[in-house]
């Protein structure tokens, strides 16, 4: 029969066993609850020190996770498994209790005044993931009771750090997702390459939780991959010479297209910059490329503080989010271009209109030119040779044909050739608008609304000069609404003539809720490059518009009122 001295300790053992799981549920911080779970079992077994080793499954050691009374610096010691009392419980899974270490060969001595141990494995599920310690500066400090509370505090703990990892696990997979939600948002912005990069590389380096993070683009000769961005990155690796694909570890990956990985780039042969990485405290690396269809454009490099062996789950991450990044990039490099090829569409609408303004101020320099030479000729100025005014008459009738003949070159280039007629599909050329324009009515804050009949016939018709006349009055729709609004373009088949049963016409209307126009910008809108129906535009746009449709055998009408907004319609016959 228990004494009650006995009864005492066993209640108080109970006593601890119950606030100890009340404590280590309270919790999902894994090293909070092994903290005072080992606090607990130093305290109930009188120990003098105490830890919770934990496997890395990344890299198989056993590392301190929590511990009490040990030595400053000893959470940093790693143990392999089989390695001392510890690694000896960690790996054959049974109890160890030593009542004087001095004389078993397994001891591994962390504290010089440790003369007994206890130490049992930590399972979660049917595998051993950890071991408990306590330790002891007396002999055969430890009991059987001690060891039946330390094994209880062990299954204690178990479904502690189950539900700790299954919380970790779900929290790692919710900021992957939302990095992927981030990237898959620079997709769809207007961003332009460097800040493209930019951004991957900072969300690559929270989201494996790297020192430092890289992007390394190969250059136009296919030769060179060339630091583009970085995330955590200091002067000495910023300002590291450029890396070659041919010689590197970072162009091996590239060329072999996987991923792959160095537990140390600071003792490693296969990495070029290892003085770089000293100075920058980078340990460990995993290089992944980056992707697009079958073409690899470069790399994304992750770089840890200590060594690190990368999981299988981290490198499949790492994968996913460089596959999205090369789409991302892929992304940034097309807006770029149709950046570009808006500038020139708009760069060439102005030399064609400058063109045709050449031609309105020739043809309107030739008729006063044509009068004062047939006045010049009516007047007879027949001097004699040897009057100065002889050569004066014959310099002015030179240089008056001299400007005939410039204005009629004018004209001659200005004339230009005749539309390059071709069958067209109306409703793809202005699908294709609204891809090229997209981004600046997002910038301007203006709604574009396709109404496009389904039956419209194709008709006979220069693609390109009709494509202008589309750019050009959506571009002036946008620039009449500073302040947002909505623009339409419907599209439909028009019978003109009674009597056919087939569509005649194809008729295109621009509707936007705009400033609107004046009766006399109405009036002069198609008719002159020198006039303009905008406070700061140049009249260009629309008369190219007029001229176009003209060269087409089509009407262009205008209805519009002041802050009404303008509708204008484009007619073009179908044959």
């Amino acid at each position: 029969m228990e004494s009650p001295q006995q009864l005492l300790t066993r209640l108080e053992r109970v006593e601890a066993l119950y606030r100890v799981s009340q404590v280590i549920h309270l919790t999902l911080d894994l090293k909070e609850s092994l903290q005072r779970i080992v606090e607990e079992a130093v305290r109930l077994m009188r120990a003098s020190s105490g830890s919770v080793v934990m496997l890395n499954p990344t890299t198989g050691f056993l590392d301190i996770e929590a511990s009490a009374g040990l030595p400053a610096g000893a959470e940093k010691m790693k143990l392999r498994v089989g390695e001392g009392l510890t690694g000896w419980v960690a790996q054959h899974g049974r109890t160890a209790r030593v009542g004087d270490v001095a004389t078993d060969p397994r001891y591994f001595a962390l504290r010089s005044d440790v003369r007994s141990e206890l130490a049992v494995p930590l399972r979660v599920g049917d595998d051993v993931r950890g071991v408990i310690n306590v330790d002891s500066d007396r002999v055969n400090a430890f009991s059987a009771d001690d060891e039946e509370i330390l094994a209880e505090l062990a299954a204690l703990a178990a479904p502690a750090i189950r539900n700790t990892w299954l919380y970790e696990q779900v929290r790692s997979k919710a900021r992957l997702l939302e990095s992927l939600v981030r990237v898959g948002q620079i997709i769809n912005s207007p961003l332009a390459g460097d800040e493209t990069l930019q951004v991957i590389a900072r969300e690559a380096k929270k989201l494996l939780s790297a020192k430092m993070c890289s992007l390394m683009m190969l250059d136009d000769s296919g030769k060179l991959l060339i630091a583009r961005a970085s995330a955590g990155a200091g002067k000495a690796y910023l300002a590291r010479p450029q890396v070659g694909v041919e010689e590197s570890f970072i162009g091996i990956v590239l060329r072999r297209r996987k991923a792959m990985q160095l537990e140390n780039i600071q003792s490693s042969g296969c990495y070029q910059n290892v003085s770089v990485a000293r100075q920058e405290g980078l340990v460990s690396l995993l290089s992944v490329p980056l992707l697009y269809g079958d073409h690899a454009t470069g790399t994304l490099n992750l770089y840890t503080g200590e060594p690190h062996t990368f999981s299988d789950e981290e490198v499949r991450v790492a994968l996913a989010y460089a596959e999205l990044s090369a789409l991302a990039l892929e992304k940034a490099r097309l807006y770029e271009r149709i950046v570009a090829v808006e500038d020139e569409l708009r760069q060439s609408e102005r030399l064609s209109a400058l063109g045709l303004l050449a031609a309105e101020v020739a043809h309107e320099i030739r008729n006063p030119l044509t009068v004062m030479k047939m006045l010049h000729h009516s007047l007879n100025l027949d001097f004699p040779a040897h009057d100065p005014r002889h050569t004066d008459v014959r310099i002015m009738g030179e240089k008056m044909d001299h400007l005939a003949r410039i204005v009629d070159r004018v004209l001659d280039l200005a004339r230009g050739q005749e539309p390059q007629v071709a069958a067209v599909n109306v409703n793809r050329l202005l699908a294709d608008l609204t891809l090229l324009i997209r981004h600046k009515l997002k910038a301007s804050g203006v709604t574009l609304t396709l109404r496009l009949a389904a039956d419209l016939p194709d008709l006979l018709g220069d693609a390109t000069q009709l494509e202008q006349v589309f750019l050009n009055l959506t571009l002036n729709a946008v620039e009449a609404m500073p302040q947002g609004g909505s623009l339409t373009i419907r599209s439909r088949a028009l019978p003109l003539n009674p009597r056919s049963e087939r569509p005649t016409h194809v008729l295109i209307r621009f509707r936007d809720t705009g400033v609107g126009m004046a009766e006399e910008h109405r009036e002069r809108a198609f008719t002159s490059l020198l006039s303009s129906t905008k406070p700061k535009g140049t009249g260009l746009g629309l008369a190219i518009v007029g001229r176009v449709v003209e060269a087409h055998r089509g009407q262009v009408r205008i209805w519009s009122q002041l802050d009404r907004g303008t509708t204008i319609s484009v007619l073009l016959p179908v044959n």
